[in-house]
């Protein structure tokens, strides 16, 4: 579906269709780390835009990235994720949010839609937009075969720089397997990979996630 942009935005913005499922991880990488940008866009011009699209965007370095929908399974294991986690947090400080919740890597100025985010104690929103939280403390992403070296790289990166997060959870498109990045006592990250019949654990959280259950969850009938 195309955006419904009115006339005047549509002529502002030249969005750089290189990031996201549509394309691929290699030309995401190459789009991001580019050191000669297309568009000097502000913040505020990025808010614009999302305020009038009925699509996503990610926002760094002055350039809007088109984000594209995902697969029926990449959906399924994202609410797979987020049931898994709500029912272990609920009644706590923390809570579970959808891909509709727009995070912002305030150090390096990544703005984003993770698939899964959760937040504990007050959410702590971006001095331009009340609806763009700050201080995610875990975030889940689905991987796919276009996305899959961007998220394992570059965003990956650029999420491990925001202060609040202590957990970064990605789940395989092509296998049953779930990889926990978390941050350490000593501020280190460090990665546990977690295969069919085992336990994913999020330490920082108390949290334990079933690769069987969250694959089953999504419809795949061997795990």
């Amino acid at each position: 579906m195309a955006d419904q942009w009115n006339p005047g935005l549509r002529a502002r913005f030249s969005v750089r269709a290189t990031c996201g499922p549509a394309v691929t991880s290699g030309a995401i990488l190459a789009s991001m780390a580019s050191p000669a940008a297309l568009h000097q866009y502000s913040f505020a011009d990025y808010l614009a835009l999302e305020e009038a699209s009925n699509t996503k965007h990610e926002f760094l370095d002055g350039e809007i990235y088109a984000m594209a929908g995902g697969s029926r399974r990449h959906a399924a294991l994202a609410v797979a994720a987020a049931a898994a986690l709500l029912v272990q947090l609920r009644g706590g400080p923390c809570r579970v949010y959808s891909s509709d919740l727009r995070v912002r890597a305030v150090p390096s100025g990544l703005t984003t839609y993770p698939d899964v985010t959760v937040v504990c104690g007050p959410d702590e929103v971006d001095p331009e937009s009340s609806e763009t939280v700050t201080n995610p403390r875990l975030v889940v992403e689905v991987l796919s075969r276009s996305t899959e070296a961007y998220d394992r790289g570059a965003k990956l990166d650029h999420y491990r720089r925001i202060p609040s997060l202590q957990a970064v959870v990605l789940l395989s498109h092509r296998l049953p397997e779930i990889e926990v990045w978390e941050r350490g006592a000593d501020g280190a990250w460090r990665s546990r990979i977690s295969g069919l019949g085992a336990i994913a654990e999020v330490e920082t959280l108390s949290v334990r996630l079933s690769v069987d259950e969250i694959y089953q969850a999504a419809g795949d009938q061997g795990a």
